[in-house]
């Protein structure tokens, strides 16, 4: 018995806010099309409404926290690790970081957190295109908003980016808020990346396809105090 309700507790995951009006508008045209129309439209609405849940769903999540440490901002595979500069808009140095994209596809929870703890000392939002997420060249031409983050002596970026099917960038924190690693910043509808960028001195701990989890996969070291992983693909 007590295994039957831990396994529900764990399907039972919060649902986050923002998810509220997508749900109560596939409820009512479920009800209504079943209804009104045809039944077994009713059936695929309530299986999209279902879907639409678990979309927004917002789990709770164990945030390792040590100085220097850079968890992922986001659920999804590690699809780029790379040396560029950073969006001139971020105000950081127009000089080469090491870039570190998170791919979230529509099945991934779209909740993202604070890669570090560290005060926000810009915030930027940035109208743009809607290309496929997972394009190097998204980074710079889509839709974004940009968080800069002082952490452990540095500045790092944060870059949400919307892709093919997302169509808003929703913001939780603003300039001048003092961040936890792992607290929420922000949200992306349906299927979208977010871009870390580092000082290059930084210890690398993530591997490229590796499925991250938000604010608990630990994917640099600012310090350089953890020792270089190696991954294998099987």
């Amino acid at each position: 018995m007590t295994d039957i309700l831990e396994s529900m507790r764990r399907l039972m995951v919060p649902i986050h806010r923002e998810g509220y009006p997508f749900i109560a508008i596939g409820l009512i045209l479920a009800l209504a099309l079943g209804h009104w129309v045809w039944g077994p439209l009713g059936w695929l609405f309530a299986i999209l409404t279902l879907w639409v849940c678990y979309f927004f769903r917002d789990p709770t999540r164990v945030t390792p926290l040590r100085d220097g440490l850079v968890v992922s901002p986001a659920d999804g595979r590690v699809s780029l690790i790379v040396t560029a500069v950073p969006p001139a808009e971020t105000g950081l140095p127009a000089e080469p970081m090491t870039r570190i994209s998170v791919f979230m596809n529509v099945f991934d929870c779209h909740v993202n957190r604070s890669p570090a703890s560290g005060r926000i000392v810009e915030q930027i939002y940035t109208p743009g295109l809607f290309l496929n997420a997972e394009l190097d060249k998204a980074s710079e031409d889509n839709e974004r908003n940009a968080v800069v983050i002082e952490t452990a002596g540095t500045r790092i970026g944060v870059v949400q980016i919307a892709g093919l099917v997302a169509r808003r960038i929703v913001t939780f924190v603003r300039e001048g808020d003092d961040l936890v690693a792992g607290q929420r910043i922000g949200l992306i509808r349906f299927g979208s990346r977010v871009d870390v960028y580092l000082p290059l001195s930084s210890q690398i701990l993530a591997g490229l396809d590796q499925m991250a989890i938000a604010g608990e996969t630990v994917i640099a070291d600012l310090r350089g105090q953890e020792s270089p992983r190696q991954f294998k693909a099987e």
